[in-house]
């Protein structure tokens, strides 16, 4: 007689198929994790970049200075994104090895942690050998600042602020989406985010144009931005950092930051880190004096390089909790 499996669950053999997709999508943000670390982005044809063409281009097409319209060029691109997602997931769903595969290269194609930290290191090394030239050059592949005004100080601050925004948004939040709903999540997540980058700014030709996406992009991070914060706070140790002090940065400077996402995670990095970050910051659209957030005084080369190791912990911390979520989710 042939023996039937013994499915290691205690609701029985009618668990397999929820038991099995868990720990498909578990394994697949793992290894998505891993090549993010590894390898970095894509070196050609990132479709990142690719869903950025396409944006732009319906953006010349359909761009009018009107809410409503911005409204409707969101809804379509985010819905692609999403829609793609969730062919992907159900085509995942007929093979366990092609749904850790899907949820491994869609993790790995949305997650910017291994190049983020790769250029803050760079960012830092240039700056310590005080090329400023080369540290104005690369500035922009970390943030949307106006190089050309700012000192070895001012690029010191810029690049630990991006570190710590952006490990919140290219790392934590679409491991998060991504544990929660797989592919459509890690697709859908990270349109948005792109979106809000490219007509989110509070500039006259987006104010009301990128109004929707910006919205979006504040909702879709409102609880991973949190997340963020308090793991900033948890791994404060690996930088010399108090994670006491990382959450009273939180409590205390967060509120007065114009992102109510961003806010949180630049506060607690800041305390984490025992710097102050904040001051006048120069856009391309403009000129904003923002808050100060910690209590230390403003970060330096070092600095810089423990908020690149900072961002790594974090990175790392967030993918084992998004495996655990995964395990959880269904």
């Amino acid at each position: 007689m042939r023996r039937q499996p013994i499915i290691p669950s205690c609701g029985g053999p009618k668990q397999a198929p929820n038991l099995l997709a868990v720990r498909v999508r578990a394994l697949g943000l793992l290894l998505g994790a891993v090549a993010d670390t590894v390898l970095g982005d894509p070196r050609t044809g990132h479709p990142v970049a690719a869903f950025g063409a396409v944006a732009a281009a319906l953006e010349r097409c359909c761009y009018a200075d009107r809410r409503a319209v911005g409204a409707g060029y969101t809804v379509v691109l985010v819905g692609a994104a999403v829609g793609l997602g969730a062919v992907l997931e159900r085509i995942g769903r007929r093979n366990p090895r092609v749904g850790v595969t899907i949820t491994a290269v869609a993790t790995w194609v949305v997650l910017g942690g291994g190049s983020l930290a790769r250029e803050g290191a760079a960012l830092a090394a240039e700056l310590g050998r005080n090329d400023l030239v080369a540290a104005r050059a690369r500035l922009p592949n970390l943030c949307g600042r106006d190089p050309t005004v700012l000192d070895a100080a001012g690029m010191a601050r810029a690049g630990t602020e991006s570190l710590a925004e952006n490990t919140s948004d290219a790392v934590v939040a679409p491991l998060l989406w991504g544990a929660l709903v797989g592919a459509p999540g890690l697709l859908g997540y990270r349109a948005v985010n792109t979106l809000d980058a490219m007509v989110g700014y509070r500039s006259p030709r987006y104010r009301h144009f990128g109004w929707a996406a910006a919205r979006l992009d504040d909702v879709a991070n409102l609880v991973p931005a949190r997340v963020a914060a308090l793991l900033f706070a948890a791994v404060a140790p690996a930088v010399g950092g108090s994670p006491a002090a990382a959450l009273a940065a939180w409590r205390r400077d967060a509120a007065a930051h114009p992102s109510p996402n961003a806010g949180p995670v630049e506060a607690a990095a800041a305390g984490a880190l025992g710097v102050a970050l904040g001051g006048r910051t120069v856009y391309p659209h403009g000129v904003e004096e923002r808050p100060r957030l910690g209590a230390g005084p403003p970060p330096g080369v070092a600095d810089l390089l423990r908020g690149v190791h900072l961002s790594r912990v974090v990175a790392a911390a967030a993918a084992a909790l998004a495996a655990v979520i995964a395990t959880k989710a269904r």
